[in-house]
């Protein structure tokens, strides 16, 4: 691996705001589900030290080397804990690795800086680099095989589906005519192709910004992934622990938002029940009825953290019935 990529360039989002949310101590266990560019993981270790022991989880290895490399005091000493792997098996990466009712736990479903700056992983379209954006190098599916085998239709869907994009029928129109002369391989092809005729969207974003979201989804099966760690997360807490997640788009928090909504409730039945026949008890309490923003101070120097919600819950102590 290069020794450029063991150095970062990423900010984390909301760094206080995580802090008060998890209260970090010494003698805990944390997780930090999604290190990424390692910027909580670190305060975390910093914050509860001197015998504190995080599990930090990534589904991109390049993410864990670098975390490896700046944070290997900690390691050595036994208080960090690497997993490679993707959040959605939360539970048995946890329990392999020993970090069951844990004190605290993040979910930042955010990329990294680290990975829109390495053309080669294709997330970007900044710069021109291949059309992949695995966070798992090792996963079968890159953009540019969605890109190229989905019908008009299929297109059309996803682009709307996970990129909430008005003009997804057009853009797929688009890259169907486009694919029948040669496949679709590179980022900045796809960039302008999108934007060829398409006027940009309001706030000034690129006009592909939303049909590269979508494939980036798409491909990594982000919003399935997120709903099956959820409750995981939940159940690795101990009574009093903290989840706290950072979402960025809307599609992402409305999950958070409606799943948290259905724990911190007792009897889920429908309102015509006359009796509850369910038996659900409130899992976690929320510590944040609405979601936490970036600062405008904070947003003004890490422009990642204009779009950032922060969600935190508490669990609770469920007796059983």
């Amino acid at each position: 691996m290069p020794a450029n990529t063991l150095t970062t360039q990423h900010i984390p989002v909301m760094p206080t705001e995580v802090l008060e949310a998890l209260r970090p101590h010494p003698g805990g266990r944390y997780i930090d589900g999604t290190a990424g560019g390692g910027g909580h993981l670190t305060l975390l270790l910093e914050q509860s030290s001197p015998d504190s022991r995080v599990l930090a989880i990534d589904a991109d290895p390049q993410a864990l080397a670098r975390i490896a490399e700046r944070l290997k005091e900690a390691l050595a000493a036994g208080r960090l804990v690497l997993a490679h792997g993707n959040f959605a098996r939360l539970w048995s990466i946890a329990g392999e690795a020993g970090f069951q009712q844990v004190d605290g736990l993040l979910l930042d479903l955010g990329l990294s800086s680290d990975q829109l700056a390495e053309r080669a992983r294709g997330f970007s379209f900044v710069g021109d680099g291949p059309l992949d954006m695995r966070f798992d190098p090792t996963a079968p599916t890159t953009a540019a095989d969605l890109l190229n085998a989905l019908s008009e239709t299929e297109l059309a869907d996803l682009i709307w589906r996970y990129g909430e994009e008005r003009r997804s029928r057009q853009i797929a129109r688009r890259i169907v005519q486009a694919r029948s002369r040669q496949p679709i391989t590179r980022t900045m092809e796809l960039a302008q192709l999108v934007a060829a005729g398409v006027p940009g969207h309001p706030g000034g974003i690129h006009p592909a910004t939303r049909t590269f979201q979508a494939l980036r989804i798409a491909v990594n099966d982000e919003l399935k992934h997120l709903e099956e760690a959820l409750p995981q997360a939940v159940n690795l807490l101990r009574p009093g622990g903290r989840l706290a997640i950072i979402s960025f788009h809307s599609l992402e928090d409305r999950i958070v938002k409606r799943y948290l909504q259905t724990e911190a409730r007792g009897c889920i039945c429908p309102p015509h029940t006359p009796v509850c026949i369910c038996g659900h008890q409130a899992h976690v309490r929320f510590i944040t009825p609405h979601p936490l923003l970036a600062s405008p101070a904070e947003q003004q120097h890490n422009p990642r953290a204009r779009s950032a919600k922060l969600r935190v819950a508490e669990r609770l102590e469920v007796r059983e019935p």
